[in-house]
Order: structure tokens, then C-alpha cells, then sequence
């Protein structure tokens, strides 16, 4: 991105000019403001909860923040809110920093919102002592209902003495403790609901995965994120456009624990079809096994989607195209793996390979008598792909669908090979062809035939592959909110079929990337480790527009 034109301001100096760096301009040409943004003082944070992997949508926020921070040299701090201890684990914390690195995001230092509970605790005790938070039992679904109402809580008066009794019972985690929450006193009758006394504190008995059972209450989200912020030196918090009707209260919060504002800047959120973005829904599929983890390549997890194929170059040039608009979209995931298709196509080796069940013989009988190897260009545009050992033998498999497709004496191309004239086609009753024969036409051109054929000579080194596509987890495109994603769930999302490839297959390791000519291109998950253990090869989507699984 462009370098910001703006300089550092001294202590005390009104900024003006060239000095404020109010506008971001990126490779795209897209101008974004940052409020009142300067050179080398700009502070921004990527906060995940720790309760599950990155997904793509929080790949947007990560990238964004390291742009800004590297544009104004500012600092990123990592922040992890860990604020509920029921669904956060070191296992997530540890996959999010694993997540970070593969997204190559460059940070100042990782912080915890659990660095800070005392500092909560404490500033949330003053407020009761200020009057400006109390303490209510009121049952759940009757608060909702009074905020949406508007309807003033009858423990919203209480005494401070009371409140600091019930505050001490909830800090114990008693019985009495665990029917309280701490809400903040600032307007139940005003239009912006959020502001209608959110809750800042809960009580819950279940240990932290990092301070253990120090704690028996924890701070919510909305109270602990702006005063962290604040504490923290961050002075542009970025947040994605469906927290805007909760920017007054983050703003609110910061004034009465008597810190300074810090500016918000908004950015919408990436959403993709079929694609939940809720950890708590992709949870679901964790726990009942409807996915093999978090890093199932169905999943839009980080881990998922690199998994899958997908490269992180084509991500972040996806992200960044997107920019930092404030425009709500549903994206396509083609047009993501289309993005990925012009990363991987250039430099993935080319191999080949033949689907098991229904393979043909071909027989050219004057083939060689015995078979040959030649060594060629694993990518013919690419020294980079490095060679291969193809051997030519007068007996070849071919797939069963480019059998059923040859017709008597019609010459095809044998691929890495030359032409070759079919003279006898055997079939059963049925019409499935059992096998066929012909002779070799090295002379023919290729620009004439019809079917250009992959092929693979009949020999003991052949390997053994299991070709798996993946499907969407829903069917469909988008779930409308009050809608239960376990109505439109995909009963058919994983699909595996045999094949043979060639021997040089033994070489790939886990995680390359190869196209299978004529098949696609694929992601190698398990590699070679004896001949009876296929390697399995993950499909990887290149923007076409294809349900694989119907």
C-alpha cells in the first residue's frame, strides 16, 4: 500500500496540514478514512476469542489492522478476549497464534483481556459506588424482554449498599451470586437499545483457562473491550459495520470509567455463500461429528481453507480488494478460488491419473516391447516444477468415460505421447467397454484428433489414490436471521474415489499442490507411505461454478 504523506506531531501541537494523516490509500486506489490517523502514533488491535480457529471473516480484520498499522508505523497488538471461560481453551489460543503466523501477521506483542480483570473488577466496583451500574437477579428472558420494552428494572434503584452486598455475593460466586448480573445505569427509554443498561458483569463458577479459578465473575465483551482499549494506548479500533449500533455504548463506557475516546473505524464484514461464520454454529459440526475438526477443509477456517488448497496470497489479495469498504456483500467463493487458480496454476506440477473402478485397457500392438522411460518437464511453462520419469508401455489405462467416447478407427492424442488409431472396440451385452486396441501414429497431428487422452502405462508402480471433493456444509446461500442453520444442513458434503496415478506421486509431500491433467487441481493431504495406504488428494475449487456432490 501507498505510504501515508504525514508527519509525527511534537507533544502538544495542534495537527494541521500535512501533518494528519486522515486518508489510507491502497493498492486499489481506494481511499479510506482514519479519523484524525498520525504517522507513528496510531495504535490498532486484533482481539479473537479464543473459543474456537481464525476463520476467513476474522482474516479481515487481522490483514486490515496489520495494513493500517504498517502504513501509519503504528503498532498491532494482539489481544486475546478471553473473557468466557465456557467456551475458551489454550488449545484455541494456541491455533489462533498458528493461524496468525500463516497469515504472516506482523505484531508488537499478545496481550490477554485476563491480564486485566483486576483493573476491571475494580473500575467496576467504582461505578457501583458512582451510581452508574447496579446489580440485578433479574431472570434472563424478562430482562431481554424489559430492554426491548424499555422497561426500567425494579433493582435499577437499589441502594449502593445493596448493590456492593450482591456484588460481593456474585464476586463469591455464591448461590445467591449466581442469580446476579452487573448492568450499567445509562437510559433504558433511549432509541439505541444498546445502550438500555447492558450487562458489564456475569457470574460463573467454571475455571479460566488461564487463571484458573482466581475468578468467580467475568467481564461481557462490551464492557471489557473499550476500557482495554483504552488502557491498552489503541487509538483506532477497527470493528466490522454490525457493531455500529453498539459504537454509542463502547463511546459511553470509555466516559464514565474516565478514559479517553478511541476513534472506531468500521469496516464491513466478509461474508460468503453457504459459508456460517458463528464459531458457536461451527462448533456444532465439531461436536457431533459432522466435520473431522476445525481444520476440516469444509470448514472457513484458516486451517480449513489452506487445507483445502487454498493459498494465502490469493486470501489476502481477495481481502484486499475488498478493502475497507463499509458496503454489506455477500461474496462468491468462486471469485476467491478464482484468485487462487492464477497462484497455483503457473507453478503446480502436472500428473496423471485414472479413476479405478471401470478402467479400460488400450493395447497398441506395435507399442514397444518393452516399456520405456522418458524423463519430461513436470510443467511444461515451468523449469520451476522440476522433471518426471514417464514410462511407455504397449498396454495403457484409460479412464471408462474416454472409452465410451472412441468410436472404430478414430484416431485420438495420447498425451506426452502422440496419436494413435483405435482398430477394435470389445464390449459387454450391456455396451460397457471391456478393452481396446489399436496402433501407434506418431506422425499424426495433434490439431486434428478430437480426444486428447491422459494415460497411464500398465505397471506395478502405479500408486493408489483416493480423489476426495468437498461440498458446502449448508444448502443454502444465506441464513436469514431467526432461521436454525440445522434445517438447511447438506447431508452429502464429502465424496471419495479411487484412483491410480503415476509413480512419481510417491514424491509429493503433504501440503503440495499438483494439477491431475484433464481432472483438476488437488491438494495433497496424506502422502506416500506404502503401497497399500493410498495417498489422498484434496480437489481444489478453481471458480467454476460446479456442485461436485449432486
Amino acid at each position: 500500500m501507498a505510504a501515508v504523506e504525514a508527519s509525527l506531531r511534537p507533544a502538544g501541537h495542534e495537527v494541521k496540514g500535512k501533518e494528519r494523516a486522515n486518508r489510507h490509500v491502497g493498492d486499489n486506489g481506494k481511499g479510506v478514512d482514519l479519523k484524525d490517523a498520525v504517522v507513528g502514533k496510531v495504535c490498532v488491535r486484533f482481539a479473537p476469542e479464543p473459543s474456537g480457529y481464525l476463520h476467513i471473516g476474522h482474516c479481515k480484520a487481522a490483514i486490515l489492522n496489520q495494513k493500517y498499522a504498517q502504513d501509519f508505523k503504528g503498532k498491532l497488538i494482539v489481544r486475546f478476549d478471553d473473557t468466557n471461560p465456557a467456551k475458551e481453551s489454550n488449545d484455541f489460543v494456541e491455533n489462533i497464534l498458528k493461524d496468525i503466523e500463516t497469515l504472516d501477521i506482523k505484531y508488537d506483542k499478545v496481550t490477554y483481556t485476563s491480564d486485566y480483570f483486576p483493573k476491571l473488577m475494580k473500575m467496576a466496583e467504582e461505578l457501583i459506588i458512582q451510581g452508574k451500574a447496579y446489580v440485578d437477579d433479574t431472570p434472563r428472558e424478562q430482562m431481554q424482554k424489559e430492554r426491548m420494552d424499555g422497561t426500567e428494572s425494579r433493582c435499577r434503584n437499589n441502594s449502593t449498599e445493596d448493590n456492593l452486598k450482591l456484588w460481593k455475593e456474585m464476586s463469591a460466586g455464591s448461590e445467591r451470586g449466581l442469580q446476579c448480573c452487573l448492568r450499567g445505569k445509562l437510559g433504558m427509554q433511549h432509541r439505541n437499545k444498546s445502550l438500555r443498561d447492558p450487562v458489564y458483569y456475569r457470574c460463573n463458577p467454571i475455571p479460566h483457562h488461564r487463571v484458573g479459578s482466581c475468578y468467580k465473575i467475568y467481564p461481557t465483551y462490551d464492557f471489557a473491550c473499550p476500557v482495554v482499549d483504552a488502557l491498552e494506548g489503541v487509538t483506532h479500533a477497527l470493528r466490522s459495520s454490525e457493531y455500529h449500533d453498539r459504537n454509542a455504548q463502547y463511546h459511553r463506557i470509555q466516559e464514565d470509567t474516565g478514559h479517553e475516546k478511541v476513534e472506531i473505524h468500521e469496516f464491513s464484514r466478509l461474508n460468503l455463500v453457504y459459508t456460517l461464520l458463528s464459531k458457536r454454529k461451527l462448533a456444532w459440526f465439531v461436536t457431533n461429528r459432522r466435520v473431522d475438526g476445525w481444520d476440516d477443509p469444509r470448514f472457513p477456517t484458516v486451517q480449513g481453507v489452506v487445507r483445502r488448497g487454498l493459498t494465502i496470497e490469493a486470501l489476502k489479495e481477495f481481502v484486499d480488494e475488498q478493502g475497507a469498504s463499509k458496503n454489506l456483500n455477500l461474496m462468491e467463493w468462486d471469485k476467491l478460488w478464482t484468485v487462487n487458480k492464477k497462484k497455483i496454476d503457473p507453478v503446480c506440477p502436472r500428473h496423471t491419473a485414472v479413476i479405478e473402478g471401470g478402467r479400460v485397457m488400450l493395447t497398441l500392438t506395435d507399442g514397444p516391447e518393452k516399456p520405456f522411460v522418458r524423463i519430461i518437464p513436470r510443467h511444461k511453462m515451468s523449469e520451476g516444477a522440476g522433471q518426471k520419469a514417464t514410462m511407455y508401455a504397449r498396454q495403457i489405462w484409460i479412464d471408462s468415460v474416454d472409452a465410451k467416447s472412441i468410436s472404430i478407427d478414430e484416431e485420438i492424442t495420447l498425451m506426452d505421447w502422440g496419436n494413435a488409431i483405435v482398430k477394435e472396440i470389445v464390449k459387454d451385452q450391456s455396451g460397457t467397454v471391456l478393452r481396446l486396441a489399436g496402433v501407434l501414429h506418431l506422425d499424426g497431428s495433434v490439431k486434428t484428433t478430437k480426444l486428447k487422452l491422459t494415460w497411464l502405462p500398465e505397471t506395478s508402480e502405479l500408486v493408489s489414490l483416493s480423489l476426495v471433493e468437498f461440498d458446502y456444509l449448508i444448502t443454502k446461500k444465506k441464513v436469514d436471521e431467526g432461521e436454525d442453520f440445522l434445517d438447511v444442513l447438506n447431508e452429502n458434503t464429502k465424496k471419495e474415489t479411487a484412483a491410480l496415478g503415476d509413480s512419481n506421486m510417491r514424491n509429493l509431500l503433504r501440503g503440495d499442490t499438483l494439477q491431475l491433467e484433464r481432472k483438476g487441481y488437488f491438494r495433497c493431504d496424506v502422502p506416500f507411505v506404502r503401497p497399500s495406504k493410498p495417498i489422498v488428494l484434496f480437489a481444489i475449487p478453481d471458480g467454476r461454478q460446479r456442485r461436485v456432490l449432486m
